[in-house]
């Protein structure tokens, strides 16, 4: 299978896990967008969507998928998204789409984060993957300065700007042993919106993508892994 094939399994393995006449939380990306499609054939039994993006959005709105602003919803019983990658413990980098922040706002609010990826995101160390921050434009600078003494290198992604109008920094050569540590760290930094890592709110339910079908983890449960 090629990767956009796994990316397909990956995603359509978590219509299953889809709550009736609710509303879906919809993450960002190249994988999401296999949800999406996926999403329109059920959208019947769906009240509609809460998106992390504008791109999402217009995607939703094209299969006719309600979407609803966030601020005027209590709960999201499932969020779905992607990972740039995500180690054994089931925290992710993600953020390469640069929606990092709104994908972490509505993770916050749903009661099940369901992370859809195929295998080659699944590492033992996070930090091979460059990890995005989103900073207000005029503490790039700065910002920049105090990530490169956290060891990383710092390098503004050129020609990017989010949905929120700020820019992306992305930090290269970083090894990430203590996620959750560092993922507060930059956070403090004054200037920064936030980063990239999906720590202290990480994945409750991986769908893992492989040559030998999809492979579903939750993290209270691992050894009881299940293998479409």
């Amino acid at each position: 299978m090629t990767q956009d094939e796994l990316k397909k399994a990956a995603a359509l393995a978590a219509l299953d896990y889809i709550v009736d006449d609710t509303i879906v939380g919809v993450g960002t990306g190249s994988t999401v967008n296999h949800f999406i499609d996926g999403l329109a054939t059920i959208r019947s039994r769906i009240r509609g969507a809460v998106s992390s993006s504008e791109a999402s959005s217009a995607r939703l709105a094209a299969h006719g998928i309600p979407v609803f602003d966030l601020n005027g919803i209590d709960r999201i019983p499932v969020y779905v998204d992607g990972a740039d990658e995500i180690d054994g413990r089931f925290c992710m980098i993600k953020g390469g789409g640069g929606a990092l922040t709104r994908e972490k706002i509505v993770a916050a609010v749903a009661d099940r984060f369901v992370c859809i990826c195929d295998a080659s995101k699944r590492v033992d160390t996070l930090g091979r993957f460059p990890l995005p921050v989103e900073v207000i434009p005029m503490a790039r600078a700065h910002v920049s300065r105090e990530l490169a003494r956290l060891g990383g290198q710092p390098r503004v992604r050129e020609n990017f700007v989010s949905d929120n109008g700020n820019l992306i920094i992305d930090v290269h050569g970083l090894a990430i042993t203590d996620p959750c540590a560092l993922e507060g760290e930059i956070n403090q930094i004054v200037g920064v919106v936030t980063n990239g890592l999906f720590a202290s709110r990480g994945a409750d339910v991986l769908l893992l993508a492989g040559a030998g079908g999809v492979e579903r983890l939750a993290r209270d449960a691992s050894p009881d892994a299940t293998r479409d």
